[in-house]
């Protein structure tokens, strides 16, 4: 049991077709919730940390949520950084003791972002830490990553295989349909899975990671919806599509805004029900429960993981 790069665990995804869950956390309760599922199916676990996460629940403290999770269930977990938006930040999180960083360099042009990706994995790779990089990019909003659909561009084949020979990137996020966030769809659910066969074609020992691929529960919607507020035009990428994916390459599933729905329809459930409790571990409480049982979910009949750690 302990903190882990994510090497080994793509090395046996990528040979046995499935995917590890990369699971976005902020707090105590998404953390056990997340790691108790892992535990319950045997599964490997990927806990990731976005920029809004870093600011609100402060690293220090993630950092010995992580390590007590590790601690109380005996998995092994690697800590990864999501989308870094530059040297410093990745650096900071290597130091402090994160065992994968992505650098998210998309935003650049070509040769920029093979610069700024090669200078993190020296880096990283001389502390013993795995880096995974984005090139093309997702539409959708997930946190100070804002991209609209027009300006999404999804992922070149042959740049593909060009940026992980010149940078040596452990791990490359792609773009093939997937959207930050509660995806919009404009018709119907959509990913190019000719574009992610010929990736992996041309790089197939390289792991790849699909951003963006939260499907949206309808059972989370309509419980948001009928204890309050309102969640318009929600719609998740299918989970056959996921399930396909990891077929072609995909090696890691981010996962994010399932998470933050399961959680929200217990809270706002439990509040509509007992306007008067103020206690926050009664509605706290069913909202850990509702991740675990969402994450036991993807991880058993999505990703395919169970078992396999």
């Amino acid at each position: 049991m302990a903190l882990v790069t994510t090497k080994e665990m793509f090395a046996k995804a990528l040979k046995e077709d499935y995917a590890v869950g990369a699971f976005n956390v902020n707090n105590m309760e998404i953390i056990q919730g997340i790691v108790d599922a892992a535990k319950v199916e045997n599964a490997p676990l990927i806990l990731q940390v976005s920029a809004g996460a870093r600011k609100y629940a402060r690293p220090a403290y993630l950092l010995k949520l992580v390590e007590a999770a590790i601690i109380d269930t005996g998995l092994d977990i690697a800590l990864h950084l999501d989308h870094g938006e530059d040297f410093e930040i990745c650096k900071k999180c290597v130091d402090d003791g994160f065992t994968s960083v992505m650098i998210d360099g998309s935003k650049y042009d070509f040769e920029e972002n093979i610069a700024l990706t090669k200078k993190v994995v020296e880096y990283a790779h001389a502390h013993g830490v795995t880096v995974e990089a984005e090139l093309g990019k997702l539409a959708g909003i997930e946190d100070n990553i804002k991209v609209d659909a027009r300006s999404a561009t999804f992922t070149d084949p042959q740049e593909a295989a060009e940026f992980v020979g010149r940078t040596g990137v452990d791990s490359l996020a792609i773009a093939i349909g997937t959207s930050h966030g509660a995806y919009k769809f404009k018709g119907d659910p959509y990913l190019d899975f000719k574009r992610l066969k010929e990736i992996h074609r041309l790089i197939p020992e390289t792991p790849l990671v699909l951003h963006g691929a939260s499907t949206v529960l309808p059972e989370f919607v309509t419980k948001c919806n009928e204890y309050g507020g309102d969640i318009p035009g929600a719609q998740g990428v299918p989970e056959s599509m996921i399930a396909e994916s990891t077929k072609h390459g995909i090696c890691k599933v981010n996962i994010d805004t399932d998470l933050r729905l399961a959680m929200t329809a217990e809270v706002r459930k439990y509040l509509k029900e007992h306007p008067a409790d103020f206690d926050p571990r009664k509605y706290l409480g069913p909202a850990r429960d509702a991740i675990m049982m969402m994450v036991q979910h993807k991880l058993k009949n999505v990703l395919k993981a169970s078992g396999k750690r």
